[in-house]
This record gives structure tokens, C-alpha cells and sequence, in this order.
């Protein structure tokens, strides 16, 4: 019996040593949520950026994981967010909180009360969930399978940027090289795309030409900042994209979902197709973008 008490002392405290000095996380929420992982990691992101309290947060290697820490008065908060994808439109989100002050006071209090720890930890990531189903109702993503992506010749300007500027960079290229094109008398042959030639994705970075197919001729005039080139056409995974453009890399992420799913080896370095100049306004959810993944080789 004495031996049996010493050892169910000596598990006790062992487990009382994890659960207040060793354990992760002082507290943890699941939630699932009706989009892909892409989708969650950019609106993550920018959501943190909007917050009032000072916030700041990194990728940790991976577009599934990211560490968040929150400022709430003189206290430090760390959120652990970690996405799983679940099918194709749905994934899970596990949240890891732990304030970094009082991380010991909070794990005593939590199994004897429902602390404000507790209840502030779940008010930011149901914020967040609402801003995610909010965006979540402004565009679609629409996968389409394996496609041939034709070639063309363009002109084009090269532009870079963070991803989020995608659509501003276009927007004020797109006048410029509109009428230069027409006014130097080329023809136009299709609707405006970008190439993505660089994606850093830890960075939400890219390098990309936006381009106007125009016919060919033997004598193109020489244009400050537009150069010419051929568009080499491939094999691509293509989807179809309705929403705001500042928003289509959503498409990115769906097509790498899509293509890791299925064991298709894909490039980094997506095409858009546009068919709507966002200048003009109107219903966004009628803007329509068709979007190319390139396969390797």
C-alpha cells in the first residue's frame, strides 16, 4: 500500500510539472471551417493587420502554421494557429493559446473556472472565423482539372510587389498600357493576364509581367517600359475564379490543394486571365478570372 501511494504520488506530480511548467499551450480551441487552407492562411493575415490591439504574425514554415502574438494591456498573448485540410472545402483550425505573463496563474485558475483568459482567447478567434465567412461569401473558386494553356505573343510590363498589391499594380498599369498599345496602333488579340515569374509564399511577395496579346508584326515600335515576348503555352490545372481580383490568388491556393491531392506536380507560378476591368466596378461576384497552375515537366 505504501508503495502504491508512492507511486501514484510521484505520477501526480509528474503530471501537475507538465500540465503547469511543460505543457504547449495553456489553452486550446478547435474550430472547422468551410474553405481551404490558402483561403485562411491570407485572410489570417490580413485580419491580424485591422486588429486595435498590437498585434503581430509570422508563418512558421509552413502555410499551415502560423504564430500570432497579441498585445491585450500589459498582458502577451501567443496564438498557435494550425490548419488542417479536411476535403476540399472544409479544413480544421487548432488554436494554441498562451499568454506569456501569466501562463502558470492561468493554468491553475482554467480547471475551476471559466477565467477571462479563457473567454478572450475565444472572443479573437470567433472574430476571426466571422471576418473568414464574411470573405468567404465574396468570391468563388470553381477547379476545372487539366487544361492545355495556349501560347501568344504580348506585350507586357513587369511589375512586383506584395501579393495583396496584385490588383492595384494591375490597375494602374492597365490604362497605361491600354492606350499605348492602341495608340502606337497594334492590335489587341484577347484579354489581359499576369504571369507570376516568383512566388514567395512566406513572404506573400511576387515578381509578375501583366501582358496584352497583340498580333505579331515584323516592326513593333519601341515603347518605354513595355517589352515583347512570347507567352510559352503548357499544360496547366485550370480554375475559374469570380470575386474581386485583389483577392484571386485564393484560386493559387485551391489549384496547390488540388494538385497535391491528386499527385500532380505542379509550378509555382499561376496565370490569371482577366475579363473584367475592375476600374469599371460593378457586382464583383460577376468578375470572372481564369487561372492557370502550370505542370512541371
Amino acid at each position: 500500500m505504501k508503495k502504491l501511494s508512492i507511486g501514484f504520488a510521484t505520477v501526480l506530480i509528474i503530471g501537475l510539472g507538465w500540465y503547469l511548467f511543460l505543457k504547449p499551450q495553456d489553452y486550446r480551441i478547435n474550430v472547422k471551417a468551410n474553405t481551404f487552407p490558402g483561403t485562411i492562411n491570407q485572410t489570417l493575415k490580413l485580419w491580424s493587420g485591422t486588429l486595435e490591439n498590437e498585434s503581430e504574425i509570422t508563418q512558421n514554415n509552413s502555410l499551415l502554421n502560423l504564430i500570432q502574438n497579441i498585445k491585450f494591456g500589459d498582458s502577451l498573448h501567443k496564438y498557435e494557429w494550425s490548419i488542417q485540410r479536411l476535403t476540399d472545402s472544409t479544413s480544421k483550425i487548432t488554436v494554441d493559446v498562451t499568454d506569456l505573463k501569466n501562463s502558470v496563474f492561468n493554468r491553475i485558475k482554467i480547471p475551476f473556472s471559466d477565467t477571462d483568459f479563457e473567454k478572450r482567447s475565444r472572443k479573437t478567434v470567433t472574430d476571426f472565423i466571422e471576418k473568414l465567412n464574411e470573405h468567404r461569401e465574396n468570391f468563388k473558386v470553381t477547379i476545372q482539372g487539366e487544361e492545355q494553356l495556349q501560347s501568344t505573343y504580348c506585350a507586357c510590363v513587369s511589375l512586383e510587389g506584395p501579393q495583396f498589391d496584385k490588383a492595384a499594380g494591375m490597375m494602374r498599369s492597365f490604362p497605361f498600357i491600354n492606350s499605348v498599345l492602341v495608340q502606337n496602333g497594334l492590335e489587341l488579340n484577347g484579354v489581359p493576364f499576369i504571369e507570376v515569374t516568383q512566388w514567395n509564399m512566406e513572404k506573400d511577395s511576387i515578381a509578375y509581367n501583366f501582358c496584352y496579346p497583340i498580333i505579331q508584326s515584323d516592326s513593333l515600335p519601341f515603347i518605354k517600359g513595355i517589352f515583347y515576348q512570347t507567352f510559352q503555352g503548357k499544360k496547366a490545372l485550370k480554375a475559374i475564379y469570380n470575386g474581386n481580383y485583389i483577392t484571386s490568388d485564393r484560386a493559387w491556393y485551391a489549384l496547390l490543394d488540388y494538385a497535391e491531392k491528386n499527385n500532380i506536380k505542379a509550378e509555382n507560378k499561376p496565370v490569371e486571365f482577366f475579363f473584367n476591368n475592375p476600374n469599371m466596378g460593378g457586382n464583383e461576384l460577376r468578375w470572372k478570372a481564369e487561372v492557370f497552375l502550370p505542370l512541371s515537366n
